[in-house]
């Protein structure tokens, strides 16, 4: 408190403060004459006086007391045959209770961190799943298919598509109860016009990276699908194998051959209306060819990837201008989003080494080749299986192979109508059936297909092959 006269001052040498005007006060003095009417106290010598009237007494008395403790535990050390020095007999002068708290603070073991959350080794994945006019319900089936509350969704269906189809796909996300509280849907409204051989389907790839880094929190790979996409297992299964997998793996089919591309893909120039068009419109040739680029080395492949986040940021962020340089390459390519990422990932070294040559997908080619691969159809079925693939394409709409697929490799049970659409079971379902609400994300119960699955990381990415195997 201040010295004010309506409080008390502490001073070592005193126990009153004195009155800010000489009254109403006594110091106290070891040398002083007792007040009037007081007994007379001894005299104290003039060096005692000196000490007890010293702050620094308590001080020096602590020190003296601490000098002696430790000298005579060097001595008994010296003395005897033990060769250390207990912490009891270190702080002995130390009252009893103070002593046994040192003592059992120096043999309290060292934590070294917090133990994990649940869950913390199970990965999350990210996907695109994009359509065009007419993909409102196979875009919204293919989502309950591959629905995990764990991963992150981006829904897009392009500007082709009506108005109001995208307004009722916003509208059914809204309106679902799993999807309202679990947040990891996000439906693109503002959409883009997409021609699916030029280079607006990589911008429109990139742009669902950019939502999910900005959006997404915290996953691991990044996977682009289609509306005629569909899985072949469930989510608990590749999750489950996805957790035993080194973070860094990018699954991009690709090859360094380009062999009659090289003439029907990488010479042509061609503009893409999507552009600058708000119409669709199939790609313009350029009659003018070009040469090969001799700054990096063209690659070609899938156009379905799985990428890691540290890739997608790589691409997204672009710290390094390879990205951009290659995005602006790849503006008058033919068929470019079955190069872009191919080419940026093979001239990064960084990355060279983390690319497995699988794109997840099986896919049925005609003979010879035609634009699009062979529509998938129940008969494919076994094929399917035998793929270990976690993926197929193409699927025409509702056509009773992806009942079968629902039955016996998802076990879904039937949906009723759109609205009624039924998600695949898993562990973050508990012990509801219907899966109405979330019960712990990081609960997995992998089936047939993780052994499936499990198989197939085996021969692409721990055979010895995998190395050999990259951007060649």
């Amino acid at each position: 408190m201040h010295a004010n006269g309506r409080g008390e001052q502490y001073s070592p040498t005193s126990t009153k403060s004195p009155s800010p005007r000489g009254g109403g006060g006594e110091h106290y003095s070891p040398s002083a004459k007792t007040p009037r009417g007081g007994a007379a106290s001894p005299k104290l010598p003039r060096s005692a006086a000196w000490l007890v009237d010293s702050k620094w007494a308590l001080s020096a008395a602590l020190s003296l007391l601490l000098f002696l403790a430790v000298a005579l535990a060097v001595t008994t050390f010296s003395s005897s045959s033990s060769s250390y020095i207990s912490a009891s007999s270190f702080f002995s002068f130390l009252p009893a209770n103070r002593a046994d708290f040192v003592e059992a603070r120096l043999q309290e073991p060292t934590k070294t961190s917090q133990s994990p959350p649940p869950g913390a080794g199970v990965p999350r994945l990210a996907y695109l799943i994009s359509g065009s006019k007419g993909d409102l319900d196979r875009l919204w089936r293919a989502l309950h298919a591959l629905y995990h509350p764990r991963n992150q969704y981006v829904l897009h269906l392009d500007r082709e598509a009506p108005v109001a189809e995208r307004l009722e796909l916003a509208a059914r996300v809204s309106n679902s109860t799993v999807l309202r509280r679990a947040g990891n849907v996000h439906v693109i409204r503002r959409a883009n016009m997409v021609t699916y051989r030029g280079p607006t389907m990589v911008a429109n790839t990139l742009h669902a990276c950019a939502v999910l880094l900005r959006r997404g929190g915290a996953w691991d790979w990044f996977i682009n699908l289609s509306a005629s996409d569909y899985p072949l297992m469930t989510q608990d299964d590749i999750l489950h194998v996805f957790s035993t997998l080194p973070r860094n793996v990018n699954f991009v089919e690709h090859t360094g051959y380009l062999g009659w591309k090289e003439g029907q893909r990488a010479k042509p120039l061609i503009v893409d209306p999507g552009l600058y068009r708000s119409t669709k419109q199939d790609i313009w040739w350029v009659t003018q060819k070009r040469e090969l680029p001799t700054a990096f080395k063209l690659f070609t492949g899938s156009a379905w990837v799985g990428l890691t986040r540290d890739f997608v940021e790589y691409c997204v962020w672009g710290w390094d201008n390879l990205p951009r340089t290659l995005l602006m390459y790849y503006a008058n390519f033919v068929s470019s989003p079955e190069g872009y990422f191919q080419t940026v990932l093979c001239n990064a070294p960084r990355f060279v080494p983390t690319v497995a040559n699988h794109d997840l997908h099986h896919i049925q080619w005609d003979v010879p080749p035609r634009q699009h691969p062979h529509s998938l159809a129940l008969a494919d079925l076994p094929h399917m299986v035998r793929s270990d693939a976690p993926f197929a394409r193409k699927f025409p709409r509702d056509d009773p192979v992806l009942d079968a697929i629902d039955a016996d490799l998802l076990g879904r049970p039937p949906s009723n109508g759109t609205t009624g659409m039924s998600f695949v079971p898993g562990g973050w379902c508990g012990a509801d059936a219907a899966c109405r609400d979330v019960d712990n994300d990081w609960v997995l119960r992998p089936g047939p297909g993780a052994a499936r699955l499990q198989r197939l990381m085996d021969s692409i990415v721990r055979s010895e092959a995998f190395a050999n195997r990259q951007c060649k």
